[in-house]
């Protein structure tokens, strides 16, 4: 096999190469795809509420999905930000992604919270 390190980075990963031991920005990654994984799950729980408590329950079905889609159509441009910062130096804080997630995660709890004390 010819092939070096450097043209398998440039093949299969969306950034430029970085030179971080402990792997950070995949360590990043892995961390927003377990959170689209838990608002999956919460959609899919929503989903099992309709029968109970009615079709209102498809808005918070439709927050969690519509923010699980959005962490994952924003991925490559978080990662690739990422390991520019690395080879920089200089990493800055993806406030407007935490921001946005915890304003989604807040809005589920407390529409979840809503449902199951009024509309039962």
């Amino acid at each position: 096999m010819s092939g070096s390190s450097q043209d398998l980075h440039t093949t299969l990963l969306p950034g430029p190469p970085h030179d971080d031991p402990g792997l950070q920005p995949e360590r990043t990654t892995l961390a927003w795809g377990r959170t689209i994984l838990a608002f999956i799950t919460a959609a899919a729980i929503c989903l099992r509420w309709v029968s109970h408590h009615g079709v209102f329950v498809l808005a918070l079905f439709a927050l969690a999905v519509s923010t699980g889609a959005v962490i994952y159509l924003t991925q490559r441009t978080r990662y690739t930000r990422s390991t520019s910062g690395i080879t920089a130096e200089q990493v800055a804080a993806d406030v407007l992604g935490v921001l946005g997630l915890s304003l989604a995660t807040v809005a589920l709890g407390t529409l979840g919270i809503y449902t199951v004390l009024t509309l039962s």
